[in-house]
């Protein structure tokens, strides 16, 4: 009996390791999106807007909600010759506007990260929970998959693809305002 009961207390153990390894794990969003809300928040900005630099014909736009949440929509434009002059004039909400409601169909990607801290698959103590909307679909990442009607595996091929995503449109948003300050 007293075996069992150390190895269920071992086991117990081990995963209580994995499990909080897990979660300690920064996903690759994260950073960047507390250094854009930073950098928002320093030039006094509400919204940013850039090119896409890793997809062609493609605007992200962003909308800060300071202390509360972070919307941002990638997509492409059906007359980026439009969009062009606005970004130069830096009418970086406008650009957010036209994105989330003249997207060339099936080419938007939204996230709501509402804690303007990146993307997690779970979220961090009572946290509010993130979610990615690509292709017409959306996922809540709050480590409920099954709710969801999907397995363990496709919420995190969604979720670590998603993450990767919000990278690369975070990083596009900080060089803007980098180049714009």
């Amino acid at each position: 009996m007293k075996a069992i009961v150390r190895g269920c207390l071992a086991g117990a153990f081990v995963f209580g390791i994995c499990d909080s390894a897990l979660a300690q794990q920064e996903p690759k969003s994260a950073p960047l999106a507390r250094q854009l809300a930073s950098a928002l928040a320093e030039a006094k900005l509400d919204s940013v807007a850039a090119k896409d630099p890793t997809h062609t014909d493609t605007y992200v736009g962003a909308l800060h909600i300071p202390g509360l949440q972070l919307l941002v929509i990638a997509a492409q434009y059906p007359a980026p010759t439009l969009l062009d002059p606005r970004l130069a004039k830096r009418e970086y909400r406008d650009i957010y506007i036209e994105l989330n409601s003249a997207a060339v169909a099936g080419s938007k990607i939204f996230i709501e990260d509402l804690s303007a801290n990146g993307l997690f698959a779970k979220p961090p103590d009572n946290s509010p929970m993130d979610m990615f909307e690509a292709s017409g679909k959306r996922t809540i990442f709050n480590g409920e998959w099954d709710r969801q009607k999907m397995s363990e595996q496709e919420y995190m091929k969604i979720f670590s693809g998603a993450d990767e995503r919000y990278a690369e449109m975070l990083t596009a948003l900080i060089a803007q305002l980098k180049k714009s300050s």
